[in-house]
């Protein structure tokens, strides 16, 4: 009798600073990539993994996913192969679970939300530089807030989506939006229900003129109703953002 083939989730944990980005692409070495490389040896075979999302070059991850249907994996000891395959993924990379999940299971599709997470400091820190972004410039923790909280009320998100994105729509529902404050690090939370392409490293380098007074309240708020990324600082690094997870219904 044939083997049946199955669906399964796959959980990886990432900093993406030697990979080109989380999805494959031609010419430069990504998370996918290296996954797909590590399971072909572990299994000999050729696996071709769907991922949750694409996420720029550099970006890190606490927690994302693939999915994959094979006939192969059945009755496996799952919790061995995933020790098996973090013994031959890079430093960087590891597995955290894979699991069997319903056929109609889709890492993009079924995501129900998203949250990320960018880290800023204040004053050199060797033990940050690939993590966050430096920002030794004086800001204001309540203007900070006011125009995070603010994003909230926002559902057209076009002004923090780079050029040349395909996509149907550019609402977007914000489930939170806050900046969080300790000794030497802010942090910006975010989390809804969808991201445009940029759209974090967006509200983050356009919120810090806010913060520093470069940018007031009102025109903030005249830049989101313009719906034109002209208007956004992208320049950001991508160093300073994790993505911290994926929600789904299981």
């Amino acid at each position: 009798m044939a083997a049946q083939v199955r669906r399964y989730a796959i959980e990886v944990a990432y900093t993406g600073t030697r990979y080109g980005g989380f999805q494959i692409q031609a010419n430069t070495p990504t998370i996918q990539g290296e996954v797909e490389k590590a399971l072909a040896v572990l299994f000999r075979h050729q696996f071709e993994l769907t991922g949750s999302s694409r996420t720029d070059a550099g970006v890190h991850a606490q927690s994302n996913y693939f999915h994959v249907d094979t006939e192969f994996w059945d009755g496996i000891d799952m919790e061995q192969r995933v020790y098996n395959l973090n013994a031959l993924l890079p430093y960087d990379i590891a597995v955290r679970s894979i699991r069997e999940v319903a056929s109609d299971w889709h890492a993009r599709f079924s995501a129900m939300g998203r949250r990320y997470r960018y880290t800023c400091y204040r004053q050199k820190d060797p033990f940050l530089v690939d993590r966050a972004y430096f920002f030794p410039y004086r800001v204001e923790a309540a203007r900070l807030q006011q125009a995070a909280a603010y994003l909230l009320e926002v559902r057209n998100f076009q002004t923090f989506s780079k050029r040349n994105t395909q996509v149907h729509t550019f609402d977007c529902q914000l489930t939170q939006s806050d900046w969080q404050f300790e000794q030497n690090r802010f942090m910006y939370t975010v989390a809804g229900n969808r991201f445009l392409r940029g759209m974090v490293r967006g509200l983050v380098g356009t919120m810090l003129h806010v913060g520093t007074g470069k940018m007031s309240m009102e025109r903030f708020q005249e830049i989101i109703a313009l719906r034109d990324c002209k208007f956004a600082d992208f320049s950001t690094p991508a160093k300073g953002l994790v993505l911290e997870g994926v929600d789904y219904r299981w």
